[in-house]
């Protein structure tokens, strides 16, 4: 799926990188996506690397070294090319290769990994970007969509019993360990998947945040199947 969904009152689409990065969150509006149709083979690439482990990061360094058709080689020109506009706005893009991402089974009525709907948080004033050239695209729910799970009672029920004290701190245990990040999605919610080629740009909790940050998560991975992502 390539396709992004316009009707989201909460999603802004753009055509190009500048107006990515530039345009502010406004009201609702806690997701901008720039929309893309790309060329090029990146299922070339994703098959001319053989790892072991769950994900490895691909420098540039490795990217150019790789013997490519040209259909490859135009998919490895867009992936450059994304690299340096994130570095040039100062950003510090990651591209992964993933085959899965490791499960949190620490609390298992409450897993705080990245397939959980959640949010990002920073101390200081950020955004996350990331695109997905290859395999299964991650997705994101409407605010409106989702609850924050520890304002669930019989959750935050559970995790006063975990945390086994009286309230004082109590709040702090749920941010230090993450849980006030994860959310639950209501009946009928309809997640919005990011797509192949977009590079999206999302609101993250922050101190200086004007809106309310964006509800996402990452995709169970399709069995055998590796992703090509870029983050940061």
């Amino acid at each position: 799926m390539n396709t992004v969904s316009l009707s989201e009152n909460h999603i802004q689409t753009v055509s190009n990188f500048q107006d990515l990065v530039s345009i502010p969150f406004i009201g609702e509006n806690n997701a901008l996506c720039w929309t893309r149709e790309l060329i090029g083979d990146f299922s070339e690439i994703v098959k001319k690397i053989d790892f072991d482990g769950n994900m490895i990061e691909l420098s540039e360094q490795e990217l150019r070294a790789l013997q490519l058709s040209e259909q490859g080689n135009l998919a490895r020109e867009i992936l450059i090319s994304d690299l340096q506009l994130l570095k040039d706005h100062g950003a510090s893009p990651i591209l992964n290769l993933i085959k899965y991402y490791e499960r949190d089974d620490a609390f298992p009525f409450f897993p705080t990994d990245v397939y959980s709907y959640h949010v990002d948080r920073s101390p200081i004033p950020t955004d996350t970007f990331l695109c997905t050239y290859y395999g299964d695209a991650s997705e994101l729910i409407p605010n409106s969509q989702a609850d924050q799970k520890i304002l669930i009672p019989e959750i935050r029920h559970e995790l006063q019993k975990l945390y086994g004290a009286e309230d004082e701190g109590f709040e702090a245990f749920l941010s230090e360990f993450f849980f006030d990040l994860h959310y639950q999605v209501k009946p009928n919610a309809i997640p919005v998947n990011l797509g192949l080629g977009h590079i999206w740009r999302l609101a993250i909790d922050h101190p200086e945040s004007k809106v309310l940050p964006c509800v996402h998560r990452a995709p169970v991975e399709t069995n055998g199947q590796v992703r090509l992502m870029l983050i940061c």
